[in-house]
């Protein structure tokens, strides 16, 4: 399992950010891990059974990022467990395959799915898999690009079998990731400034004495 995150401040920052790949069986979602985290491809890959889960780090803007990137199962019996492991994540690929129109036309109940159960800043890209087919294209990328669009998504093609913009997909949403939660942070410690705790000064008051007329002991009248 991936290891706690170090101190801010540190000048080799780690930051471990879960990622999950989510889709229909068979749009490629595990060779996509494979060959982002190890550079390999499967051609004969196996469905997922349940969730599986690879890392890999990368540098953003200076910091360290490791990636805990879940490969999740397509099919329908595992979908009670899959689910669980969309609360923790704040980043999501939302695959389909470009030869199959209709691991596309699942990409809205999947959608709904990830925000029924994801935290609602989560970040989603929408990724057409396997564009080395484009002789047996079935899905426009027009038409994906305009979904995507239209549901606040990033959007970008790729191939996990010529390795045609992997990296970039990941690199993208990761560092997408890194300045959204950056930002947060900056956000919040500028809130915890200037809380009313935080702006108060101390005055310190020293003790009053009251300056009394001594009497004296005796009075000529």
């Amino acid at each position: 399992m991936a290891s706690r995150d170090r101190q801010e401040g540190c000048p080799g920052l780690i930051r471990t950010r879960q990622v999950v790949l989510i889709g229909d069986s068979g749009v490629g979602k595990s060779n996509l891990l494979s060959r982002f985290t190890r550079n390999e491809f499967n051609l004969e890959s196996k469905s997922t059974i349940g969730v599986e889960f690879a890392t890999r780090s990368i540098q953003v803007d200076g910091k360290t990022i490791k990636a805990q990137i879940w490969d999740t199962a397509g099919q329908e019996r595992y979908r009670a467990i899959t689910s669980a492991y969309y609360r923790g994540a704040v980043g999501a690929l939302l695959v389909y395959d470009i030869a199959k129109h209709l691991t596309y036309e699942n990409v809205e109940r999947w959608l709904k799915e990830l925000r029924d159960h994801a935290d609602s800043n989560i970040v989603i890209m929408l990724v057409g898999n396997k564009s080395d087919l484009r002789h047996l294209r079935a899905v426009p990328t027009d038409e994906a690009r305009a979904f995507a669009e239209k549901n606040g998504l990033s959007f970008i093609e790729t191939s996990a079998l010529d390795s045609t913009n992997v990296e970039a997909a990941f690199q993208t949403i990761l560092t997408e990731i890194y300045r959204i939660v950056s930002q947060k942070q900056m956000s919040d410690r500028r809130e915890n400034d200037m809380s009313p705790s935080n702006n108060v000064v101390p005055i310190h008051v020293p003790p009053t004495t009251e300056n009394k007329p001594k009497m004296q002991c005796c009075q000529n009248i």
